[in-house]
């Protein structure tokens, strides 16, 4: 404690020197932005809009909205309450989310995540945001052990509507708890919280075409309402400016060329009324940026629909059967991030005049969602690029080889050289990737770089195809040579695709690292060559899948958070499928998949806090390459 004290005596004026009690020993936000001489209510508002993680994202919020017209508004916020669902049930329902959003498009319930709401928003000051999160973990507090347990859904559906209720009787226990907090709420924060009066549920789908409703209830059936489910408490809350406007993310930068246009930054969010939108030009339109709160026109192909929630940002989460980990983890770090912002005030040695100037580190502008967490492991499975048996036939060799056997490019899409050539290899069953297969990998892997997507470990299955992809991603990413693939046998397709009686005659990795492929040669696969079987069952290869994914998983763990496989069409499905917690289509549903997975899919599985795995938006934008048929001017153009 006395060094804590010699710091405050070094670097505050006696005048401005808060109480100790208050200052030093909760070393909370507020005060360590208050010593850096930000106004009040702007310290508090740049807390409150990013969930008062750290002084950190607290100050990039304040400098991004430093020209922001509404910054000393004192308008508060909207709050809400939400029982949000976790473990195997939220898998599924996940899972319910994506194909039908893939099935049927989006329609009104993927504005928000799956959810049972206890309360109307609400509105809670600035001030009393602290006080509301205490009400709502001392009443969780309160019903730990009393919360029912399992919570019974029921399939109900009608023409535009798809949902799962809650039984009658224990919706009423859920309501008490709703009307619990309502009373803590308004005894320790001073809100008035309104508890959800109508039957809760959990909504799966509405305000969609009649013409959806057979296949959107075909897949509400395949939910296993029954699966354990942990629900959490959760608090979430939005600027009541844009309640009612709609949100669009910006997917292009944008500098303006006009003084009434808006500056676009990739990952931002925009919010646009519908009466705006109506009243600008053709193809502009009118909105307000959340990272800067700055208004203006912008062009309308910049930017594409987002959901509702993405701009939310999050206040707390409860569980109603343990203490999570994450409350504890929390309140340490909150602590460590106010005490390491004094320190960093006390190496700065501000006086008087320089208080208001005083920043531990280079902040960036707040570019990306205020309420985004920590950064979570996520697992990217990609397709390897364009094939040359595909796009040449299974006879290619014969079109780039010379009388001598050599290597003869014959196509612009062929490549100038193959690895190994010459030697015992047999392209016929592993074809190396296109030229353009080159340049869709090189693509994805810029895309990843100017999306500030790292990639921590790469590993690939043994086939060139899938090697040579990765090598290129890496080149697309400015990692080549810097970060090695690790070739993983156990990632090889379903071999029963494999024609004949014998596997590839695949090259080693050594053969690969001198051909200049990024490969690393010392790694030990989880699944050797000679552990595969060649017209293994489907089911063989779904565990095999399932378990070498487990394995680099853990491998992995506590060493980075971001982990990409280059592998097969099939292993999109294959080696994320499982780890969502969902059992495996059937063989004639996996091919079905299978067949819409195109050149360089990616799909994203991020680990959630409860330990499940969740598919998730990825980070970059499709790859959609048309067919191109090889064109001849003597047969077109010399026609007679």
């Amino acid at each position: 404690m006395a060094a804590k004290e010699d710091i405050y005596s070094k670097i505050i004026p006696r005048r401005l020197r808060p109480n100790r009690q208050n200052a030093v020993k909760h070393g909370s936000h507020l005060d360590v932005l208050l010593l850096m001489g930000f106004p009040h209510n702007r310290a508090l508002k740049a807390l409150v809009s990013t969930g008062g993680r750290n002084v950190q994202l607290a100050c990039d919020w304040l400098f991004s909205h430093v020209d922001d017209p509404f910054l000393d508004d004192p308008l508060p916020r909207e709050y809400v309450l939400y029982l949000r669902p976790s473990g195997p049930l939220q898998n599924q329902l996940s899972h319910f989310w994506q194909q039908s959003r893939l099935t049927c498009g989006k329609n009104k319930a993927h504005n928000i995540f799956p959810h049972i709401t206890l309360c109307q928003f609400f509105m809670c000051a600035d001030s009393k945001v602290e006080a509301l999160c205490g009400a709502l973990q001392s009443t969780v507090n309160q019903w730990r052990g009393r919360f029912p347990s399992p919570l019974p859904l029921e399939l109900y559906t009608s023409s535009n509507f798809i949902g799962l209720f809650v039984e009658e009787q224990i919706a009423e226990t859920l309501k008490k708890f709703a009307f619990d907090f309502a009373a803590e709420a308004a005894t320790k924060a001073d809100v008035q919280v309104e508890p959800h009066k109508k039957q809760l549920h959990v909504t799966l789908a509405y305000n969609f075409p009649s013409s959806h409703l057979a296949s959107l209830e075909k897949l509400a059936r395949g939910i296993e309402v029954k699966l354990s489910c942990d629900w959490l408490a959760v608090l979430f809350s939005r600027d009541v400016r844009f309640a009612n406007h709609e949100t669009l993310k910006v997917m292009y930068p944008y500098i303006p060329q006009n003084e009434d246009e808006l500056e676009l930054v990739p990952g931002d969010f925009i919010f646009t009324s519908p009466v705006e939108h109506m009243s600008t030009s053709e193809g502009w339109v009118y909105g307000t940026s959340l990272s800067t709160g700055l208004s203006g026109l912008l062009p309308e192909n910049y930017v594409s629909r987002a959901d509702e929630c993405d701009t939310w940002v999050f206040h707390g989460s409860h569980s109603f059967f343990s203490a999570l980990p994450s409350e504890k983890s929390n309140k340490e770090s909150r602590t460590l991030d106010g005490l390491l912002s004094i320190q960093c005030l006390d190496n700065s040695k501000a006086g008087d005049s320089s208080i208001m100037n005083v920043v531990c580190q280079p902040m960036q502008v707040l570019r990306v969602n205020s309420h985004s967490q920590s950064p979570k492991r996520t697992l990217f499975v990609c397709r390897h690029g364009e094939r040359m048996d595909v796009v040449f036939g299974k006879h290619w060799l014969s079109q780039c080889s010379d009388a001598k056997g050599r290597y003869v490019r014959s196509n612009l899409n062929m490549p100038p050289s193959l690895p190994a050539w010459g030697g015992n290899r047999d392209y016929d069953m592993d074809a190396p990737i296109t030229v353009f297969g080159a340049i869709q990998a090189r693509t994805v892997g810029e895309a990843l770089l100017e999306n500030n997507t790292t990639i921590d470990f790469v590993y690939c299955s043994p086939s060139l195809r899938c090697v040579q992809t990765a090598h290129e991603i890496l080149k697309g990413m400015k990692r080549e040579g810097k970060l090695r693939i690790r070739v993983e046998p156990g990632l090889f397709e379903w071999t029963k695709w494999v024609s004949g009686n014998s596997l590839p005659a695949w090259i080693s990795p050594i053969g690969l690292a001198a051909a200049n492929l990024s490969v690393d040669t010392t790694y030990k696969p989880h699944i050797s060559i000679t552990k595969l079987n060649v017209s293994e069952s489907y089911d063989t290869y779904m565990s095999r899948s399932y378990r070498v994914t487990k394995d680099i998983l853990a491998d992995c763990k506590n060493k980075g958070n971001n982990i990409l496989i280059v592998a097969h069409a099939s292993s999109l499905e294959a080696c994320t499928r499982q780890l969502q917690g969902l059992t495996p289509h059937n063989a004639k549903e996996f091919v079905q998949v299978v067949r819409k997975i195109p050149y360089l899919g990616l799909c994203a599985c991020e680990e959630q806090d409860t330990g499940a795995w969740q598919l998730v938006d990825p980070p970059i934008l499709p790859l959609t390459h048309g067919p191109n048929h090889s064109f001849s001017w003597r047969e077109t153009l010399q026609q007679e």
